[in-house]
């Protein structure tokens, strides 16, 4: 039994959203977003509410810290096409000492459609590749709620 999870209420956890437009880059043959890229949005994502929060990934790598990741899934429901208008949806799922798990949900703009719903699970690893934990102040900042704070931060 792992004692180091804790589940965050999700209702409290409003999250961040990320509006994007499906570059032509970003698809495939059929005219369809390629699904490696929805990874990337993810990171996007990620990133944004990070930064929403005032924590910055970088400054944490300055430290010595990677966040790496650990799992990762998605679950496809509809695609997204070139010129689409798509936002990100992130939030935390799940914040330990030594782990983070975001949610994601990508929807289609206008007619609101859900396109995508994924996860990615992050270990906290130092310089030399070792398990440890979050170091203070982030672990602080992820456990704040982002829509608490100013969305031009």
């Amino acid at each position: 039994m792992r004692k180091s999870v804790s589940k965050r209420d999700l209702t409290a956890d409003a999250g961040v959203e990320l509006d994007l437009r499906v570059r032509y880059a970003e698809t495939d043959r059929m005219g369809v977003v390629y699904y490696a890229n929805y990874f990337v949005w993810f990171e996007m994502g990620r990133a944004e509410y990070c930064r929403r929060l005032g924590f910055r990934y970088l400054e944490l790598e300055e430290l010595g810290y990677r966040l790496v990741v650990a799992e990762a899934h998605c679950t496809y429901h509809k695609p997204a096409r070139y010129d689409d208008v798509v936002t990100v949806h992130t939030f935390l799922h799940k914040l330990a000492r030594r782990l983070i798990t975001f949610g994601y949900r990508v929807v289609r703009k206008g007619p609101t459609e859900t396109l995508v719903e994924g996860e990615t699970t992050h270990l906290c690893l130092d310089a030399a590749g070792k398990i440890k934990s979050i170091p203070e102040p982030f672990h602080r900042y992820l456990g704040q709620n982002p829509s608490r704070h100013d969305s031009h931060a």
